[in-house]
């Protein structure tokens, strides 16, 4: 995912920020000064710094320096590495799903099951960031949700409907064409960002399959022969020979993506509601002009979300300050910190896993266009948390299908065989 990473855009910047000006004294700078790691999107930069400043004030003595990592591969490799050198900082926030799992957690974190903190948060959390049974991390921000943003003018404009089949959704596609606009905002500058047809489609592939995901973990279904699951590759390549991507958009930037979308100089962008902060941040006087829908299927009948549950915050193993790093991860379940996301965030992109979490009163358009599946239980999680299983090469694979190098189906197998690495690895019974 961040990779799906879920909540910013990745600048790799190979620095570190302090956030916050209290300084412990020496003698007890072994207890109370640490480090936290974060991916460096902006929203998550912005977050950490209010974070920090909260807890250093309400933690006299404490201080806590914000290291920053690149997003996507890049970021996963930075990660990995960091825990198998013993190099990790104090605390590191990181994906939960699939690709914690790809991190050896009973080796390389410390277990938080019997923390008097874990009573803080929403059990639906604990399979994500579990290993033999044992609890290794708490959410970080809210749940986020993969479908289409659009641009709600452009649809005002030309008097059109919220899609909740494919065809309708590329019957609008025709018309916004025929209107001068693009239909279909895409930012390969950033591979990431190409992963949303296939991931986003995973609610469609349950509710057809509701046994893929063991089937897929088992080794007993694939991408290329399940036609409902190869369809978010063929989506793309439909897209594509139908010339509706913006001309730009080998080159376009996830942030340049966001500007089009707002400032309505294209209609959709198949991504997650993580970009919804990012908007509020570079366009917060055309926010409103960006609703939600889920990703049209085969069926209307069949429409709902894919969700994907929060990061997830660790300890590393390998930790000299655990104390500390364990009362900084405590306080990030308090209603407290909840206050100080949402006071920068806004209830960014779903709900909290945390049990005192409070809602926000006013919240962005297409976040209520987002609670609409939630009220009606049309959700499903993404696929990465309920298999272990995601090949690391699905964001340049997809790329190439966007740009014409290969087929759906040829790119379906590809990523077939990209996994099976990762379930050797993993040990995984069937591969």
């Amino acid at each position: 995912m961040k990779t799906m990473m879920k909540r910013g855009i990745a600048l790799a910047l190979p620095l570190a920020l302090v956030f916050g000006a209290t300084v412990a004294a020496p003698s007890q700078a072994a207890d109370t000064e640490i480090t936290w790691l974060i991916d460096n999107g902006q929203s998550n930069q912005d977050v950490a710094k209010a974070l920090v400043t909260a807890y250093e004030k309400a933690n006299p003595g404490n201080k806590v320096t914000v290291v920053l990592r690149p997003g996507g591969t890049d970021g996963d490799n930075l990660v990995k590495t960091k825990l198998a050198t013993g190099s990790m900082e104090d605390v590191f926030t990181y994906n939960s799903g699939s690709l914690f799992q790809a991190l050896a957690p009973t080796k390389n974190l410390l277990d938080m099951t019997s923390q008097p903190f874990m009573k803080n948060v929403l059990s639906g959390f604990y399979p994500v960031v579990s290993a033999n049974k044992k609890i290794y991390g708490v959410p970080f921000g809210t749940a986020s949700v993969g479908g289409i943003l659009y641009n709600k003018k452009i649809y005002a404009k030309l008097k059109l409907k919220i899609p909740t089949t494919w065809d309708e959704f590329m019957a609008n596609n025709k018309k916004i064409k025929a209107a001068g606009i693009d239909p279909v905002i895409q930012s390969y500058k950033e591979t990431w960002t190409s992963q949303l047809f296939v991931l986003a489609d995973y609610y469609n592939v349950q509710a057809a399959h509701p046994n893929f995901a063991a089937d897929y973990t088992a080794n007993k279904e694939k991408y290329a022969k399940n036609k409902t699951a190869l369809r978010g590759f063929e989506y793309i390549e439909e897209i594509k020979k139908l010339n509706y991507f913006n001309r730009d958009y080998a080159s376009t930037t996830y942030a340049q993506a966001l500007d089009k979308l707002a400032l309505g100089q294209g209609a959709h962008y198949p991504m997650a509601t993580w970009a919804i902060p990012q908007i509020a941040a570079q366009q917060p006087a055309n926010l409103e002009d960006v609703g939600f829908f889920a990703q049209p299927g085969p069926k209307a009948s069949v429409n709902g979300v894919t969700v994907w549950v929060p990061s997830g915050t660790y300890i590393p193993a390998a930790t000299k300050n655990a104390a500390a790093a364990a009362k900084f991860v405590g306080w990030l379940t308090s209603a407290k910190a909840v206050d100080v996301m949402n006071s920068v965030e806004g209830f960014a992109g779903g709900p909290y896993y945390i049990k005192a979490a409070s809602i926000p009163n006013a919240l962005p358009g297409a976040i209520q266009d987002v609670m609409k599946y939630f009220a009606k239980n049309a959700t499903a999680p993404a696929l990465e948390f309920v298999s272990p299983i995601k090949g690391p090469n699905l964001e340049k694979i997809l790329v190439e299908v966007g740009l014409g190098i290969t087929t759906a189906k040829k790119a379906a197998a590809a990523y077939d065989a990209d996994v099976v690495k990762q379930a050797k690895q993993l040990g995984i019974k069937g591969w």
